[in-house]
């Protein structure tokens, strides 16, 4: 079992990424620098599997992702008292927290029609609620943010995945993985400990989730150009480029002379010239990157960070972060804030420079972004997806 591990981590994190390569013989495996503890598999983790796919590998979160954005407007064109109406906007017009329905909803899109023929009769059946959600952003670390990058540009970025819809899909997979009905309302392990769930992929079974994990990433891609799309229409911007990643998924690769499943948890791919959108906290860098060859890459299974990683737990954070002080921070800086809370203040995360430093080689760096509007579901918002 080959594991490569980037930066410094705990040792329950390490243990938790061996015993998800441990089902296959010399499974190679990675640990990115954001890495941490998630649910059965750690976040930032990445494991090739020649024979399986892992729904809980994948998460709950399926085709979680970041699409940034360049604009046309330039950030000092615009004024503070304008960056605040923006603000308000863009938190009036996009649908933030659990549950949430798009007021402005999509009435017609091909993921639909994908969602209606997908061969899960399970899966069929979430197609009201995936229409009720598509273009809502959900809670936890999920947001929209403008940014600017070093030549005073304005970009559009957000990070969220495939909603209800997608969760619903795992849950089921996860049910199907444990010898239950999809739609089976038994109790599942919820145990960040919990061991891997796998599909053999000589089974139907294995092959179902692969299906319907590509439309939950269908899902997802709309869901996050929706979102976009509505905030070109409150700036009145036009695109100038654009970067578009899952980072909860599994991808059918080529890695030396063998064929793969690579899951990927909190990991984004980075192949030699494929570009990324990696976030960090609501005070700190955002990047650009692209994928370079190196050999670390190779050994990284051509995968980076997906942002910066967790050092606080969200129950740790409530107690630990004085979010009134954050905000007053931000404040000073100039960052407009709508909602977020103490379990997304920038104490709870790494920095993301340091992060990407532990990755040298592997990806270069196109550009660097920094807030000017952070957009989150409010602090009271219950965030139901572990992953």
């Amino acid at each position: 079992m080959a594991i490569k591990i980037f930066g410094q981590h705990d040792e329950a994190t390490i243990q938790q990424l061996k015993r998800c390569a441990a089902v296959e013989e010399d499974a190679p495996a990675v640990l990115c620098a954001d890495g941490h503890l998630g649910y059965s598999m750690p976040i930032g983790g990445v494991v090739a599997y020649r024979d399986h796919v892992s729904p809980s590998g994948v998460g709950y979160d399926i085709a979680c992702g970041n699409l940034a954005v360049r604009t046309n407007l330039r950030a000092a064109d615009m004024t503070p008292q304008e960056y605040g109406r923006l603000a308000d906007a863009i938190a009036r017009r996009v649908s933030f927290g659990m549950g949430r329905r798009n007021a402005e909803p999509i009435r017609d899109h091909p993921v639909f029609d994908a969602i209606a023929r997908s061969p899960v009769e399970g899966q069929r059946r979430l197609l009201s609620l995936a229409r009720e959600q598509l273009g809502t952003v959900g809670g936890g670390n999920h947001y929209v943010d403008l940014l600017e990058d070093q030549d005073g540009l304005l970009w559009v970025g957000v990070h969220f995945g495939s909603r209800g819809f997608g969760h619903k899909t795992a849950t089921g997979f996860l049910n199907v993985a444990s010898g239950r009905a999809f739609e089976s309302h038994s109790r599942l392990a919820d145990d960040m400990h919990a061991p891997p769930a796998l599909l053999p992929l000589a089974q139907p079974s294995g092959q179902d989730y692969v299906a319907a994990m590509r439309i939950a990433g269908d899902y997802a891609y709309a869901g996050r150009d929706a979102v976009v799309d509505t905030v070109l229409d409150i700036l009145g911007a036009e695109t100038t480029d654009r970067v578009h990643n899952h980072h909860n998924f599994a991808w059918e690769e080529q890695h030396g002379r063998e064929t793969y499943w690579v899951v990927r948890k909190g990991a984004t791919p980075a192949f030699p010239g494929q570009r990324g959108f990696v976030g960090g906290s609501m005070d700190d860098i955002a990047v650009i990157v692209s994928g370079v060859e190196s050999p670390a890459s190779k050994a990284s299974l051509y995968s980076t960070v997906h942002g910066a990683g967790r050092v606080m737990s969200r129950r740790q954070a409530k107690k630990a972060v004085n979010f009134r002080a954050v905000q007053d921070r931000l404040r000073a800086r100039g960052t407009v804030l709508r909602g977020a809370g103490a379990d997304e203040a920038p104490e709870v995360y790494r920095r993301l420079e340091d992060v990407l430093a532990k990755h040298e080689g592997t990806i270069r760096i196109e550009h660097v972004l920094r807030p000017r509007i952070v957009v989150m579901a409010g602090p009271h918002e219950h965030d139901p997806y572990r992953d």
